[in-house]
């Protein structure tokens, strides 16, 4: 074993929230190691989640484009054929990109990156095992948690990392499959789905429950499954997932109280669940929760003193915002004292087509909890820049508070969705009312003119619709 190092602050895992931590730690003064299992900095949301995934979402999409709608605008563009291993080679440099720029932040901020399994041995101490290496051991007066998230699994469906596989191998699969069967209508699922339709598969969605997109306004999830179907995306809802069996290069899904379903590939996209394993949490007494998930108090600090997690292996949304937020708060609580953040302004977005976002309070939270509430939307079908973008489908709908019309919740489904929530967590973020949004000066046209006629007809009416 080699020789102890000693450190004000030892990051486990450098993804979003690890590597942002870390960044902001050494920024407020602390001498920093950041210890990711992967050679290449960055996480699962770097480089096998967030950024690839949008990368071949982006790709597929012109794909469509071209194929569907260039007529449309007047452009004849003949024959278009697919490359879809220079399509995968793009978003292989996209990623690689963007790994080198965490390896460069790291340095410029003087952070000591180690690479191997880590394993906290006691407060203050963690050992990393790097494969061919010597086991190192380092030290620190504070140890954050930030290992993330892995793909669910489902029992009887046993992953080949080939023809059955999580949202790793849909990624990269060498050819598009003829047929694709997606468990799982959340947003890695349709995200990934919407993806191989694009470029040619027959995609079916398995969801347990009675509709898609749990946790989202329920409004804005059944429109998206009618644009969804309409797109040629097949549906079976409340259909259980018993097991999968495969045959050479086919799939045959097994379901509940309904006939098999043949397929070449099956994505198993079911939810995350933290990434805890191997990590000592038991032996130095740190306690877990019936769902996996690290008990941290207000200052993210664990029941063990310095001792601390943040992400998706806390409870919340496993966002790869959420995590980066979490990340600065719980190092600024250390060093300064301070450090905040706003669970009602966290977004969550869904980038297909359109893309759909949402903030706050959702229409079925605010019944459930008995909030008095009323209603504005907006169709993008009424809005300039959207017709002039041959991108009309979806909506603004805002929430606001009956008595004082402060903003509680946004949901859009439309073009550049991901993009028009900012505004939104902006106005929630600082206890806007519908009538200070829809007062605001929007540029004409934009599309978050759409999101200003929401709110007026959240306040008193639209002016366009």
């Amino acid at each position: 074993m080699t020789a102890k190092k000693k450190y004000d602050l030892i990051v486990i895992g450098a993804g979003p929230g690890g590597y942002v931590a870390a960044i902001k730690a050494a920024q407020l003064g602390l001498s920093v190691a950041c210890i990711d299992k992967d050679k290449e900095l960055g996480g699962t949301c770097l480089r096998v989640g967030c950024i690839p995934s949008k990368a071949l979402l982006e790709s597929s999409e012109l794909y469509r484009e071209v194929n569907e709608s260039f007529e449309n605008h007047g452009i004849k563009s003949g024959k278009v054929t697919l490359d879809l291993p220079a399509m995968l080679d793009r978003k292989v440099k996209v990623v690689g990109q963007l790994t080198r720029g965490v390896a460069g932040l790291f340095k410029k901020n003087g952070i000591t990156a180690y690479h191997g399994q880590a394993r906290i041995v006691e407060p203050g101490r963690v050992e990393i095992t790097a494969q061919g290496k010597k086991k190192e051991r380092v030290e620190g007066d504070r140890i954050l948690i930030a290992t993330g998230s892995v793909s669910a699994t489902l029992p009887g469906v046993d992953l080949d990392g080939d023809r059955v596989g999580t949202s790793t191998e849909a990624l990269s699969y060498p050819e598009v499959p003829k047929h694709l069967v997606v468990i799982g209508a959340g947003y890695i699922g349709l995200e990934l789905g919407s993806v191989w339709k694009r470029l040619g598969a027959k995609v079916t969605v398995l969801e347990f429950l009675d509709r898609i997109l749990p946790g989202m306004d329920a409004e804005i999830a059944k429109e998206a499954y009618k644009v969804f179907r309409k797109q040629g995306i097949e549906f079976s809802l409340k259909t259980k997932v018993t097991g999968t069996t495969v045959k050479r290069s086919k799939v045959t899904i097994d379901c509940e109280g309904k006939d098999p379903i043949e397929a070449d590939r099956v994505l198993v996209a079911v939810g995350r669940k933290p990434n805890t394993e191997d990590l000592g949490l038991e032996e130095v007494g740190i306690e877990v929760d019936n769902r996996g998930q690290i008990v941290v108090d207000d200052n993210f600090e664990t029941g063990v003193k310095g001792i601390f997690a943040i992400g998706d292996v806390i409870r919340g949304p496993m966002l790869a915002h959420k995590a980066e937020d979490e990340g600065v708060a719980c190092v600024e609580k250390m060093v300064t004292g301070y450090g905040h953040v706003n669970y009602d302004a966290i977004p969550g977005v869904a980038y297909t087509h359109p893309e759909i976002a949402s903030v706050g309070k959702t229409e079925e939270s605010l019944k459930e909890d008995g909030i008095s509430y009323k209603k504005g939307i907006f169709p993008f079908m009424a809005n300039g820049r959207a017709l002039s973008l041959g991108d009309t489908e979806g909506k603004v709908k805002v929430l606001a508070h009956a008595q004082t019309d402060r903003i509680l919740g946004v949901h859009i489904i439309g073009p550049r969705a991901g993009d028009l929530i900012s505004e939104a967590v902006t106005a929630i973020e600082f206890g806007a009312s519908s009538e200070d949004m829809g007062r605001l000066v929007h540029a004409h046209p934009t599309l978050s003119e759409a999101l200003k006629e929401a709110c007026l007809a959240a306040w008193d009416r639209p002016l366009n619709f």
